[in-house]
């Protein structure tokens, strides 16, 4: 629900201005405070395409630099606001998660070098899609993804992006839940790590882990009321997350030296009808490996300089970040497990891995990993919650620490029970990523970009037509990966 003290901001204005419905009655200070109200020109100087047509773009530029959101803090931000690194680490952990454990599996489908190509491009995508959300919201002054999907396309829209994210986060913490059981108490193809330290037991049970690790760890941190509360363990988690990475690849190496790898498919399998199907459906779960949109605009609120180059700046060394982690990750993964890489890559790792120390480096792998988890997981439920509470109590409703608290206490009780219902990552990922992961990544963003650019203002010809190739590819995708999951179930059930 758009806040009521603004009136609509002209879609056709040359210049976009706060605009109160309701006059204060003393002028606006200088300074700071005026900047807040200040005229911001959106022009091409500032696309993600670098095209420059007005004379006066570095003025513009300087002025748009300045404009914050709607925030009452002004362009400084928050005295206790996160800075650039902290922003990094926050929404390279809102990339980061579940998704890089199932990318050896695409791998698998898709070959090294197809696979390889088709993380750089969705990495690229991606950054280009988050860069139009900041400067849409800049434009809308869109305090929420939800917010700015409700000024560009109306409010059934909005609730039905609101509806995306809440499935799309629902789905992704179950994943996590789903990986912690695994890991921790295996499965009928694999031992788990409780299983393998202190022998088989009620302490080993997959609900009671998972409910052990939820109540423990995960409620205190998913407590906490603001995302920039979580920089540290945000730092904490992407660490973690180079270590897994590091560790997977210097086992990788050691054995490609030692020649105990065999070599790598290329390109694609065609060889049977399970295959193929895989192929429909793998696009949609690498998707939503790079699904981290919804958690733009509040890292941006949360920023101690909240300027559009800042954010620029943190989408692209996060993108960078992100597109090394996934394909190392995924090259290391698929070349030491080859056909048998199963969707979570972590239950590989029970196994003697035919090196010095495997056992210790399969405890280091396994533990750092659930240990990222537990660090992502509040990243991701904030934005949960923050989407719940706006959709169920109004954009307008004053904030309560006791409505937070509960809706906490809810929705994780719901998650725990998606976790001991959905059978495995790739089942859920490849439901998500057709629908609500492609849905945010790049359609919404697409359709907003397109629609507040009527005029022609803030987008290049470049970024229009690489808008709507987005937007054309994204439903192309979801059509087909939608059509390939529906199939695969059928198949699977006769």
């Amino acid at each position: 629900m758009v806040n009521s003290n603004y009136s609509a901001l002209p879609l056709t204005a040359t210049a976009i201005e706060l605009q109160s419905a309701h006059p204060p009655p003393h002028p606006p200070k200088s300074g700071a405070a005026a900047n807040g109200a200040a005229h911001a020109k959106l022009t091409k100087q500032d696309s993600f395409l670098g095209e420059v047509e007005d004379d006066d773009a570095h003025a513009t530029a300087a002025e748009h630099d300045e404009l914050p959101l709607i925030g009452d803090d002004g362009p400084a931000g928050p005295p206790e606001g996160s800075g650039v690194s902290g922003a990094v680490f926050n929404l390279a952990t809102s990339i980061i998660g579940a998704g890089i454990m199932a990318l050896p599996a695409t791998m698998k489908v898709l070959g090294v070098a197809v696979g390889l190509v088709s993380i750089l491009v969705m990495g690229v995508l991606s950054e280009v899609t988050i860069e139009l959300l900041v400067r849409f919201s800049v434009r809308c002054r869109a305090l929420s993804y939800g917010e700015l999907v409700h000024r560009a396309l109306g409010r059934p829209a909005s609730v039905v992006a609101q509806f995306c994210i809440i499935v799309n986060n629902a789905g992704i913490l179950v994943v996590y839940l789903i990986i912690i059981g695994d890991v921790m108490s295996g499965s009928l193809k694999h031992m788990g790590v409780m299983d393998q330290l202190i022998g088989h037991g009620e302490w080993d049970n997959r609900r009671l882990l998972i409910l052990f690790v939820l109540v423990v760890f995960l409620s205190p941190l998913c407590a906490l009321e603001k995302i920039d509360s979580l920089s540290l363990s945000s730092a904490a988690s992407v660490g973690l997350a180079v270590v897994f990475v590091a560790v997977s690849c210097m086992i990788a190496v050691v054995k490609l030296v030692e020649g105990k790898l065999a070599a790598p498919r290329m390109g694609p399998d065609f060889s049977s009808r399970a295959a193929i199907l895989d192929l429909l459906v793998v696009i949609p779960i690498m998707t939503n490996a790079y699904i981290c949109h919804f958690n733009v605009q509040p890292i941006y609120n949360e920023l101690k300089e909240k300027t559009p180059r800042n954010m620029y700046n943190v989408g692209r060394i996060s993108t960078v970040l992100c597109v090394v982690v996934y394909a190392l990750t995924a090259i290391s993964g698929y070349l030491l497990f080859g056909d048998d890489t199963e969707s979570d890559v972590l239950t590989n790792f029970d196994k003697d891995l035919g090196i010095k120390f495997s056992t210790v480096l399969n405890y280091i792998v396994r533990i750092g990993y659930i240990i990222h988890l537990v660090l992502v997981f509040p990243v991701v439920h904030f934005s949960l919650r923050q989407t719940v509470d706006s959709l169920v109590f109004g954009e307008l409703a004053p904030h309560s620490r006791k409505r937070m608290l509960s809706l906490t206490v809810v929705l994780l009780a719901l998650i725990y029970l998606g976790s001991t219902m959905i059978p495995n990552i790739w089942m859920a990922f490849k439901f998500t990523g057709a629908t609500t992961g492609l849905a945010l990544g790049f359609m919404f963003p697409a359709l907003v970009a397109l629609r507040l650019d009527k005029e022609g203002e803030c987008l290049g010809r470049g970024e229009r037509l690489l808008s709507l190739g987005m937007l054309g590819l994204a439903i192309v995708v979801s059509v087909v990966g939608v059509v390939g999951n529906v199939y695969s179930l059928r198949s699977k059930s006769e």
